[in-house]
């Protein structure tokens, strides 16, 4: 059944076809512009044109029909030719479409209207000025549709700036400004944080969106942040990190991940930030090396040091001036490998034909290194109570090494 004409509007039905064309893009932008969207747009074209009509728009994930039904089949292949339209890919229309028009801003295809073939329908000789007529409202839809995406994503980043800057933010002003944007962080958060090696970081956001429902991401300075609301009864922290691991995980072939533990308290999940940040670029400066991997960051005594170092840098820095400084520099000025025999000594449960075969050297090279490393730190690397120490240094070491002078 056509629609009534709005009150001072022609009617879409009379005149010539200047005055039907004019009344009909009236109705179709008062469509867009009244918030009943792409439906109401469908239908006045498919009305107007004598058949069923398809607008199709990807990137907001808008499919809306008008019109004659058609089968599922007929409209998933509709979809799938949109699709690879706007990826540029040449490919023949499916069967069941007597005409499409695009949806072009500037260059760019963002969507099409598309007029398929109806069994009781019989199309008008000007579908194809309806059909671009639809175009055009679907069009204004779409810049609707993205200066709402840009608020949005104004607003998720004015938060997270202001979570990265100001640690005096009121705890309940923080819940409240999330919640608003759609994040529930009443009960905790992990934060994420990672570089990409992708120039689709809008993919990257998406893919965090799908799996975390609730979480609040953008990006930032190159970067993309992510906080995930907790998940889970009183089994919060632990189910809520496990999931981020595996979010985490999805995301390795995109870039680089850090994620921070825990954290309950709304007061300090800018430390969750800074974590999480320091969790990355140790990632980043390792690459896969230095005797650790993102598994084991992630856990026992790194997660610790990375909340002690996000709360209180100067006593990690501290430690690690009190250990394994002094061979740290020593391997620097002299190109030795204190630090690694140290490390493989320790790996190799202090067993030193072991290590020897480990570093391939000689046993007595072990023994000799190890001596030094007494010598410069004053710890017996041969005392379980020194070593121990010399143990933790080494992973202090290794969170605090991408920010150290080089």
């Amino acid at each position: 059944m056509s629609a009534t004409p709005a009150r001072n509007q022609p009617d879409p039905h009379s005149g010539g076809l200047v005055e039907r064309l004019r009344a009909i893009h009236l109705q179709m932008v008062e469509a867009v512009l009244g918030g009943d969207g792409l439906d109401r747009v469908a239908r006045l074209a498919a009305d107007a044109a004598g058949g069923a009509v398809v607008v199709a728009i990807p990137r907001l994930q808008a499919f809306a029909q008008g019109g004659p039904s058609a089968p599922p089949e007929t409209l998933d292949a509709v979809k799938r030719y949109v699709a690879d339209r706007v990826k540029g890919r040449p490919v023949p229309a499916p069967d069941g479409v007597l005409m499409d028009v695009p949806i072009s801003s500037g260059d760019e295809v963002v969507g099409a209207v598309v007029l398929l073939a109806a069994a009781d329908a019989t199309p008008a000789d000007e579908a194809g000025e309806y059909l671009h007529l639809a175009a055009v409202a679907s069009l204004t839809e779409v810049a609707i549709e993205e200066a709402k995406e840009e608020v949005e994503q104004n607003l998720r980043g004015s938060f997270l700036e202001d979570l990265r800057s100001r640690p005096d933010l009121e705890p309940r002003e923080i819940v409240r400004r999330a919640g608003r944007l759609g994040c529930d962080l009443s009960r905790g958060t992990v934060v994420l944080c990672a570089e990409l090696k992708t120039d689709r970081p809008r993919h990257v956001v998406a893919i965090i969106n799908g799996d975390e429902p609730g979480a609040l991401a953008q990006l930032i300075d190159d970067r993309v942040y992510a906080l995930l609301p907790a998940a889970g009864g009183d089994d919060a922290p632990e189910a809520t990190l496990d999931r981020a691991r595996r979010l985490a995980q999805r995301l390795g072939q995109y870039g680089t991940v850090g994620l921070s533990s825990f954290y309950a308290d709304p007061g300090e999940f800018a430390r969750a930030i800074q974590e999480a940040e320091l969790v990355l670029d140790v990632l980043r400066q390792s690459d896969g090396t230095g005797g650790f991997d993102s598994h084991d960051i992630g856990t026992g005594t790194y997660r610790l040091l990375f909340r002690v170092l996000a709360s209180h840098p100067e006593e990690v820095r501290s430690f690690y001036e009190d250990t394994v400084a002094p061979i740290v520099r020593y391997d620097d000025q002299y190109r030795t490998d204190l630090v690694g025999t140290l490390e493989s000594y320790l790996e190799q449960n202090c067993n030193m034909n072991a290590t020897a075969a480990a570093i391939y050297a000689h046993r007595h090279t072990v023994a000799y290194r190890l001596e030094r490393v007494k010598e410069l730190t004053g710890l017996d690397p041969m005392l379980s109570e020194d070593r121990e120490r010399l143990g933790l240094g080494l992973k202090a070491y290794r969170i605090i090494a991408p920010r150290l002078p080089k």
